[in-house]
């Protein structure tokens, strides 16, 4: 008979370090230490977070260093100091 698995899942075999797992169930909280593929999917969310974050900083730091960026960003803040300026009735 076939296995009938939500279509948002997939099965996928892996190989892991028995030190690894057993380690891993010992650390888990109660309602995960039996339950390895719940360990496996949070830290799979955990890795994708991190990686998110890791890939985000990098493209900030890519920007940070672009002389294109520095330069509209340094225009983009006069021209706000010079709205609110004005806004304030603050003139020079």
């Amino acid at each position: 008979m076939p296995s009938h698995q939500p279509a948002s899942r997939i099965r996928q075999s892996v190989a892991l370090p028995r030190d690894l797992v057993n380690e891993v169930r010992r650390l888990a909280e109660p309602g995960l230490r039996e339950n390895l593929n719940g360990i496996v999917v949070v830290a799979l969310r955990e890795y994708a977070a991190r990686r998110r974050r890791e890939l985000f900083a990098a493209e900030m730091a890519r920007m940070a260093a672009d002389e294109d960026v520095l330069r509209e960003s340094r225009l983009i803040t006069e021209e706000f100091r010079l709205a609110e300026a004005d806004a304030l009735g603050d003139h020079d």
